[in-house]
């Protein structure tokens, strides 16, 4: 029987990840006690030390400015398609009514 995937939540994986990191448990110890892989916990507290250290993560992040950040650059994103839809939409009326005007 194939063993059904386990996700976690980013409050989840910040808590494990600061049993490690904050706390002084060793990956093999706070993966046990957790019941996750030492595999895991390890991406986990490399992610958590590299947002403390300020970078962005690409997957969801942990830290609270971190995912203020990441929603921050989502809506920049969404905002810069919404520009580039109006530039050319501008652009086909005003080729529309230059050509109306002759």
């Amino acid at each position: 029987m194939k063993r059904q995937r386990r996700s976690f939540t980013p409050e989840f994986k910040f808590e494990a990840a600061s049993l490690v990191l904050d706390q002084g448990y060793s990956i093999p110890q706070a993966s046990k006690s957790l019941d996750v892989g030492e595999t895991a916990l390890r991406r986990w507290v490399d992610q958590l030390r590299e947002e403390r250290g300020g970078k962005t993560p690409d997957s969801k992040a942990m830290t609270e400015e971190q995912q203020r950040i990441q929603e921050l650059e989502k809506r920049v994103r969404e905002l810069e398609t919404d520009k580039r839809i109006l530039k050319k939409a501008t652009a086909l009326l005003m080729s529309d009514e230059f050509k109306n005007m002759r």
